[in-house]
């Protein structure tokens, strides 16, 4: 069991849980993940682990309610527990060394995007911040970020920032500024708009895909992305990936396989009892 000590509304259907997990709060590095399932018969769900704090045990989550699985996670709350918990899992994010990184987050991609510029902030690499969001009330960990470094903020209808989208604001940056490397997490989309930015530019992307999971350990294949025109698995190879070799169309494909599917199972949705509670 892993208990949920901390719960956190960050944005409208986006949850930020904080759980006991004191083995992987003591060997998570930044970019890997998590298989959370909430109780016996649920489904598996890949989560970025945003923070921890080895000290106390946590880890924290922050979670998007999208469907089914995910609702169910975002309804529990302090003293509710999740069944299982399983990592970290995924290869960590390689970090710059020295210089001037970007990162840029899109959504709850600024949640995968937190703990890259924390730890880049720790060697001593100068970060940007480019946060994107449609509106306001939906951007995400914006004063976490400020505290690591300039912070550019995106509103798709100009309610903070810029108006316009982060991959725009990103070209922006690089013209201005030297920029060594770049770190882009969210829709498909973005990250395909940030590497076109970045590529005539020659600055190395990294991006993290968001492929269906289901084991997380290269098992089942579910993962499959084409990188350089290979096959490879996100959750063993990945999840992050060099944002110039990643095939987005295959990516974005695979994604929809099951969106009748997973409709469905939102709109049959019952309650889900979470382990160590009593229905």
């Amino acid at each position: 069991m892993y208990p949920v000590r901390r719960r956190e509304q960050l944005a409208p259907r986006v949850v930020e849980l904080v759980v006991q997990a004191p083995r992987i709060a003591a060997k998570r590095k930044p970019g890997q993940f998590v298989i959370a399932r909430l109780a016996d018969g649920a489904e598996r769900i890949p989560l970025t682990i945003a923070d921890a704090d080895s000290s106390a045990g946590t880890i924290t989550l922050v979670i998007q309610s999208v469907g089914k699985s995910t609702a169910d996670l975002c309804d529990i709350d302090v003293g509710d527990a999740i069944r299982d918990v399983a990592g970290p899992l995924g290869r960590p994010t390689d970090l710059l060394a020295a210089g001037h990184a970007a990162c840029v987050g899109g959504g709850v991609g600024t949640a995968v995007v937190l703990p890259i510029a924390r730890a880049l902030s720790a060697r001593g690499v100068t970060v940007t911040s480019i946060v994107g969001a449609r509106t306001t009330s939906q951007l995400l960990l914006v004063d976490q970020l400020r505290e690591l470094g300039e912070v550019q903020v995106c509103t798709d209808d100009g309610s903070e920032g810029h108006r316009g989208v982060v991959s725009d604001q990103l070209a922006v940056l690089c013209d201005s500024t030297q920029v060594d490397a770049v770190y882009a997490v969210g829709p498909v989309a973005m990250m395909r708009a940030c590497a076109d930015v970045t590529r005539p530019l020659r600055i190395p992307t990294t991006v993290s895909l968001n492929s269906i999971m289901v084991d997380g350990t290269g098992m089942c294949g579910g993962c499959r992305v084409r990188v350089d025109g290979q096959t490879r698995y996100a959750c063993v190879d990945g999840p992050e990936f060099d944002g110039h070799q990643v095939d987005y169309d295959l990516l974005a494909d695979r994604l929809t396989t099951y969106r009748t599917f997973e409709q469905e199972a939102l709109d049959r949705r019952g309650a889900c009892t979470p382990a160590g509670t009593t229905p």
